[in-house]
């Protein structure tokens, strides 16, 4: 059997600001619907990472694996573009590829 080819996963966190929203339902209202046309539009994992117990900002990640590293670079640019078009002011990106063996 041949040694397995080299996998890359990217990672994607970004915070998403909320600012005058008065509640968590009303926050909620605005990121749940841009988690999940995240989830439908893009062959990534998306998940609600921190702040959810807070008014004015949460952040969310996205990951994806791929055999080419540039792949995974282009996809979660991507996401960070939809993500900023959506309109939600996006704040403190991050993205990341790393080889995993």
């Amino acid at each position: 059997m041949s040694a397995p080819e080299a996998v890359w996963i990217g990672v994607a966190t970004f915070e998403v600001a909320t600012p005058g929203v008065r509640s968590l339902k009303e926050k909620r209202g605005l990121i749940v619907p841009l988690v999940e046309r995240l989830r439908k539009r893009f062959p990534v994992s998306v998940a609600r990472l921190a702040g959810l117990d807070r008014l004015d900002r949460e952040t969310i990640g996205a990951v994806v694996i791929n055999a080419d590293p540039v792949l995974c670079r282009k996809l979660l640019e991507r996401v960070h573009a939809f993500a900023a078009a959506f309109g939600l002011r996006v704040e403190n990106v991050r993205l990341e590829v790393e080889r995993w063996d």
